[in-house]
This record gives C-alpha cells, structure tokens and sequence, in this order.
C-alpha cells in the first residue's frame, strides 16, 4: 500500500511545499527516511513507532 501527502517545511521564516511518500509492505518490519533530512526528520522514526505503540499497534503485525 503507498500514500502521497503534501505537507509544508519550513527555513527560518519561510515556508515550501514538500511531498511526503509512503510504502507499506508485508513482513518489512523499519522505516527508512530518504532525501536530505535534518536532525528532526531523523528522529521521526522513534515518534512514529511511540505514536503507533500508544494506538495499539505495531510496525508489523506478526500472525501467532
């Protein structure tokens, strides 16, 4: 499953449109961010996965 958003970055005071691209696929258990991210954008792997914890929900659904 994939996703296109188009979300803002900002520099300084300024604004740019910027489109954010999701793949979801089965049994791949990472997030791997590329282009030139910034120390912020790095961390975002640990917030997702914190995010999707809270909800009840892990990165890969294991079948038991």
């Amino acid at each position: 499953m994939s996703a296109k958003v188009n979300s803002i970055g900002l520099k300084g005071l300024e604004g740019y449109l910027v489109q954010v691209e999701v793949e979801v696929m089965e049994g791949v258990e990472s997030v791997i961010i590329v282009g030139l991210p910034d120390a912020s954008v790095k961390e975002s792997r640990e917030r997702v996965s914190a995010a999707m914890h809270r909800m009840g929900h892990s990165l890969v659904d294991k079948c038991e």
